[in-house]
């Protein structure tokens, strides 16, 4: 089961460590992009895949996920989505024939600016790319920045100007780097969440709104909020958009307790010009993937997926072969 946000690349990483191991799979696309697993499922049958090895289901969850989240002949479900969704897989398989899942179920991944990082422009550079690329809606977009005290101003006001030149625009012209979001349901939503924010206390420094560059589409303006209060749905909930939230860190051991202050766990970022000091701030990071003065930087040798609510099991890397085979013991007396 894969998402709409980037359909087809989630699906290669399930289908062909699968396949790869010698499973037949059923892909059961997400109901708002159904198109790239259909045309990828013709081209494998042109290819010369065997018939039943490679099948496309189509459709809402009730129809189609559940069922397969429950079918007694399925034996893994692999499941990129949101907690809520990927909560009921487990117990799918826990009420049919308790077949493995893996699930990746999005992040709210910090990116930790220390107080001796020197470089703010680099910072603030992949700081705004890592948020507001693909409208944000990316499972470990940083979406939250815990920056030291006597950086926060400076980093803010790059930021802003950052989000500022980042305008929506028409997604088929080439140099267009923000384009709309998946539906209205969705952008109303996000919108929802900043006003509640603004109302809980938070500032908007820049956005916040909608955008219309052109007629048509769900577009957002980028969005930079200052969050005071760690506990706030803004800092603690995925919003799976183009909005940043700012937390203000006192020194590097509250800079760690703010980040790991989630219940997510899928991605971090830590900004520091001493090696060591990185080093031992990532080790204690809880994200599956943590990147030292850069962010999303990736590769297929290299595993992806998080811990705690953001899921358990790899994709990508020779460990998301594991995920599709079992390991077999056999004694033979000669």
């Amino acid at each position: 089961m894969v998402p709409w946000n980037y359909p087809l690349i989630i699906t290669a990483w399930k289908l062909a460590p699968a396949l790869a191991t010698g499973n037949s799979v059923v892909l059961k696309p997400a109901e708002q992009s159904p198109l790239t697993a259909l045309a990828l499922a013709e081209l494998a049958a042109e290819a010369g895949l065997p018939a039943g090895v490679l099948n496309v289901v189509p459709g809402y969850g009730p129809d189609a996920g559940e069922p397969l989240g429950r079918h007694p002949e399925v034996d893994k479900l692999a499941f990129t989505g949101s907690v809520e969704i990927g909560r009921r897989f487990l117990v799918y398989a826990g009420e049919s024939n308790g077949k493995g899942v893996s699930l990746e179920l999005g992040g709210k991944s910090p990116q930790v600016v220390l107080a001796d990082a020197v470089d703010l422009d680099a910072a603030a550079d992949a700081i705004g790319w890592g948020i507001f690329y693909n409208a944000g809606q990316t499972c470990h977009a940083g979406s939250r920045v815990v920056v030291a005290h006597e950086l926060a101003d400076p980093l803010a006001e790059k930021l802003v100007e950052f989000a500022r030149e980042f305008e929506p625009a028409d997604p088929a012209a080439p140099d267009t780097r923000l384009g709309a979001m998946i539906s209205e349901e969705h952008l109303a939503g996000v919108l929802g969440r900043v006003q509640r924010a603004a109302s809980d206390g938070a500032q908007v420094l820049v956005g916040g709104e909608r955008a219309q560059p052109i007629p048509g589409g769900a577009y957002m303006l980028p969005t930079v909020i200052e969050a005071p209060d760690p506990a706030d749905a803004i800092v603690q909930e995925e919003v799976f958009g183009p909005v940043l939230a700012i937390q203000r860190a006192d020194d590097v051991e509250h800079a760690i307790a703010l980040a790991n202050g989630t219940g997510y766990g899928l991605a971090a970022a830590v900004w520091s010009s001493n090696v060591s000091t990185a080093h031992r701030v990532a080790r204690r990071l809880r994200a599956g993937t943590v990147w030292v003065n850069t962010f999303d930087i990736s590769s297929l040798t290299t595993p992806f997926g998080g811990v705690k609510d953001s899921g358990h099991g790899r994709d990508r890397s020779l460990h998301a072969l594991d995920a599709y085979t079992h390991v077999k013991t056999t004694w033979v007396a000669l």
